[in-house]
């Protein structure tokens, strides 16, 4: 019983993954590692500390941000501090994943890669990618977008540039190393 019980909370867990590469997007929109890593001083700070530096003109939810944080907090992508002495809140930190989001003195960062993947021109062709099963001769991309990527991105200016800051943030740090 126990492997059952096992079994189907794994597949739950593998049905909820997209949140986890949504999240990631929602705090590299709102540039959450930058303004946490603030040059290399990594304090922790909570959610509303966070918010107020990414939206200074104020609004926003910190309380959402907060479930943001915790949930890739359980992937890695930042520590959680609870300090009681300052204050009840729960503050984060970069880890060593969330780092990789930072934008270096090059500009660049996983950070790119990260808003590439999850474009909504991507995403529509996920839902396909069965089709690709029934039909061989089927692109799930151009089932969705009506070209190939490649033609798609030359024709946008836009997404062709974020492409390629994509690529070299991939692949410039080992280059360098």
């Amino acid at each position: 019983m126990e492997t059952r019980h096992r079994a189907r909370l794994a597949i739950l867990e593998l049905a909820n993954m997209l949140s986890v590469p949504m999240s990631l997007n929602a705090i590299v929109r709102l540039n959450v590692p930058d303004a946490i890593w603030q040059g290399g001083a990594n304090s922790p700070l909570t959610a509303s500390q966070i918010l107020a530096k990414v939206l200074p003109s104020g609004g926003g939810d910190a309380e959402n941000l907060q479930r943001i944080l915790r949930m890739l907090t359980s992937y890695g992508v930042f520590a959680e501090v609870l300090d009681d002495t300052d204050c009840a809140e729960r503050k984060y930190s970069l880890t060593e994943i969330g780092k990789t989001l930072v934008t270096d003195a090059d500009g660049l960062s996983y950070a790119s890669y990260v808003l590439q993947h999850h474009q909504d021109e991507l995403m529509k062709a996920w839902p396909l990618v069965h089709e690709a099963v029934v039909d061989p001769k089927s692109e799930p991309f151009v089932k969705a977008n009506g070209e190939p990527a490649y033609t798609y991105y030359g024709k946008k200016p836009e997404m062709n540039g974020l492409m390629q800051k994509a690529m070299s943030g991939v692949s410039v740090p080992f280059i360098k190393a």
